[in-house]
Parts: structure tokens; sequence; C-alpha cells
């Protein structure tokens, strides 16, 4: 069904920061996953972007302008301790971390098993994922996106797949959908033209999945919505 809808007030250039996701080395956190062993995260080096989402969402949420410094924080600063604290709250550790590892290593296809069907990447995304953001955007709330962007069993690998932050979208009358989103990655000046889309008309039937999300060309095998949880950003930042 044809329809759009949008986050009232909220534009990249206005609501995202000014500085890009291209920190130097910073001390990596790994978290335990028991028997999947240690994961690495937050290696500034490897980037911030669900730190710089969720926090770009706290500003917005709180009603106040995201900090104007076009440069990056370094390290120790408050803005940097804030946002890498919400790296970590991003990836919702250990439940989310084992959610990215599941994906990583789901095909994109459904698989037809004897006596179920286990749903793809592709299939996920547009029956659970898709309505749960479109659900957030209609009340008003930018929805924070984990893209899946590697299909492998390494969780070592789990530091390419990113974070966006969706806030408006666009369904037209062939069902394919055009999300509007907020990337990290992507310089300022053209920081409201990222877009992700997708055709719903079919969804155990594996399309592309198109994106002009500055991610160096990786294919998007399908994305989640990250679990938020609001948090107040100190004023002294």
């Amino acid at each position: 069904m044809a329809g759009s809808g949008a986050v009232a007030g909220f534009t990249p250039r206005v609501n995202g920061f000014r500085f890009t996701n291209s920190f130097p080395p910073a001390p990596t956190i790994r978290v335990d996953l028991g028997l999947a062993g240690n994961v690495g995260l937050g290696n500034a080096s490897q980037g911030v972007c669900g730190g710089m989402v969720f926090a770009a969402r706290d500003y917005f949420q709180a009603a106040r302008p995201v900090p104007v410094d076009d440069v990056l924080p370094a390290q120790g600063t408050p803005l940097f301790d804030y946002i890498a604290g919400r790296l970590v709250d991003s990836f919702n550790a250990p439940a989310g971390v084992a959610k990215y590892a599941d994906w990583m290593v789901m095909p994109a296809a459904d698989v037809n098993l004897i006596i179920f069907t286990r749903r793809g990447t592709f299939a996920r995304t547009v029956l659970s994922s898709w309505p749960t953001v479109r659900a957030d955007i209609d009340a008003g709330r930018p929805s924070p996106l984990g893209l899946v962007t590697v299909h492998t069993a390494d969780l070592s690998k789990i530091g390419r797949c990113h974070q966006v932050l969706a806030y408006g979208y666009e369904v037209d009358d062939s069902d394919s959908v055009t999300l509007d989103v907020y990337d990290p990655n992507t310089e300022h000046d053209a920081a409201d033209d990222v877009r992700i889309s997708f055709d719903t008309g079919d969804p155990h039937h594996v399309s592309p999945i198109t994106h002009n999300i500055n991610i160096d060309g990786s294919t998007l095998h399908g994305f989640f919505r990250s679990a938020y949880t609001r948090k107040t950003p100190p004023r002294d930042l």
C-alpha cells in the first residue's frame, strides 16, 4: 500500500553530527558470548556509528541541538566518552551481539526444512524489521537500524556491519520502500540524501536492497531495528 511518513523536525544536517565516523584507534571493549567466545567491540578506528546514531536520537528526543563542532572529539573528552558509551549500548550485549552473529551466518533466501521454513535475512527484513521501523517513524521516533553487510561465521568481522538512523519512508504503488536515513559515515553536506530501498511485494523472493550509504559499496544483506533505550545527554558536552 502506497504511503509515506517522516519524523517531524528531524533532518541529518540539523540533527546529525557535523563530523563523520572516522576516529583514530581507541581501546577495544570485549564481550563474552560464552561458547561463541569473546568479541571485540568499540575500536573507534573501526567505527563508532552506533554511538553516533544513539546519541543523535538522544539529543533529538531531549529537544536539544547536537554539539556544533565539525572536528572529531578527542579520546577522553566528554563527548567522545558519551558517544563511546552509547556505542556499547547500541550493541545491547550479549543479546544484540548474538543477533548480529545470527544474521551474519543466515542466508538471504528462506531455507525450506522438513517441518518448517527458516526465514532468510531478506524475508526477516521485509516481514519483521520494516514494520517496526515504520511504526517508530509513524510515532515520531527516529528508528536505529543494525545493518548486516557481511555473510560469514567469523565473528571478528562484526565490526564491518553498520548502524544508521531511519527518519522517513515512502512506499510506492509497486510496494517498493525507500527509507531516509542518517548515516554517520556520510559527509555532513550530503547527509540529507542517504537512502535504503527494497521491494516488499514478495518477501520470500530475494531482491537487492540498494543504498547509497558510505560503506565501501558493501552488499546490504538485511537490517533489524536496534534495541534503543533513551538516555539524556549531559549538559556539559
